[in-house]
């Protein structure tokens, strides 16, 4: 359990390794002060050493204020390197993009659907503070992605699947959970710290550089209309199921209904045809029975 300070790019960085990260989280301190922090045994380490470090995801840049956050909806802290202000603008940037490379549907049943669905499970969340909007993409992709700014593309071929209003709902309501979760913003900094490995640190986050659109769509969520693949966690997944069954309940959706979806998103992956949503939302088995477990526990089933 060691921790160590180098200077970067005329920056200090305080790297922690995993297992002190842990045990700071475990006692509810993972914020120090500079006199605190510098008081733990140090150890030095060399560029090589660092660079696999924060490639295997087993070494985290911690500054010595606010590094980390409560997320009151998950019950966990989470690393935050970034800011809010500057992941609205990059979300922002992204769903002009989007809309650009995109064709908006002209079907106005398809969008009603999507507003009306959408709308109710935006209210139900509680997340007012974003500006929700619904946009159906004229694409025969089974696909859906939302934007940490509540920007949410819906394709019409993953709304031609959904049997109902319930499953559109399990779809919006998952989507809403990774935004409560601040899963891109999470995903964002943890591409930060290992960023001397891929790349991404050198990117900044003000940038309109089209080269790195694509980068930055795929940590945000939006990957795939750009061509990046960059699947959610186990964890983000799991979270965003528990929320957006949640959700589906206070708007009066059928939560058993989302069994049913994720199922038959299942199926066909397993026909060979893998829908481009699970390319981004990976299921299996223990993840639907994390998700029937949690509909059981809430009275739900």
């Amino acid at each position: 359990m060691t921790n160590f300070v180098r200077r970067f790019h005329g920056e200090v960085w305080y790297i922690c390794t995993l297992r002190r990260f842990r045990w700071f989280e475990e006692k509810g301190m993972p914020m120090l002060t500079v006199t605190e922090f510098n008081a733990q045994p140090k150890v030095r380490m060399g560029r090589r050493e660092l660079l696999a470090g924060l490639a295997a995801g087993t070494v985290f840049p911690f500054a010595a204020a606010g590094c980390t956050a409560e997320n009151p909806e998950l019950g966990r802290r989470q690393l935050m390197l970034v800011s809010d202000a500057q992941i609205a603008q990059l979300s922002d940037q992204t769903w002009q993009a989007a809309r650009q490379r995109e064709r908006v549907s002209n079907n106005r049943t398809l969008r009603a659907q999507a507003d009306r669905v959408g709308g109710r499970i935006a209210n139900a969340s509680g997340m007012s503070q974003h500006p929700w909007e619904f946009v159906v993409f004229d694409s025969d992709e089974v696909n859906a992605w939302v934007l940490p700014n509540g920007k949410v593309g819906v394709y019409r071929g993953l709304m031609e699947v959904t049997r109902n209003d319930d499953q559109l709902a399990t779809v919006i309501g998952h989507e809403a959970g990774h935004v409560a979760g601040r899963h891109a913003q999470e995903r964002a900094s943890q591409q930060m710290a290992a960023g001397l490995a891929t790349g991404l640190a050198a990117v900044a986050l003000e940038t309109t550089d089209t080269q790195n659109a694509g980068a930055w769509a795929g940590v945000l969520g939006a990957g795939l209309t750009f061509g990046v693949l960059l699947p959610y966690s186990r964890r983000h997944e799991l979270e965003a199921d528990r929320l957006g069954v949640d959700y589906m309940a206070r708007a009066n959706y059928r939560p058993s209904e989302s069994v049913t979806f994720w199922e038959g998103m299942m199926a066909q992956q397993s026909r060979g045809a893998p829908p481009a949503f699970l390319s981004t939302h990976p299921s299996d088995g223990a993840r639907m029975n994390a998700l029937n477990a949690h509909l059981r526990n809430r009275g739900y089933a």
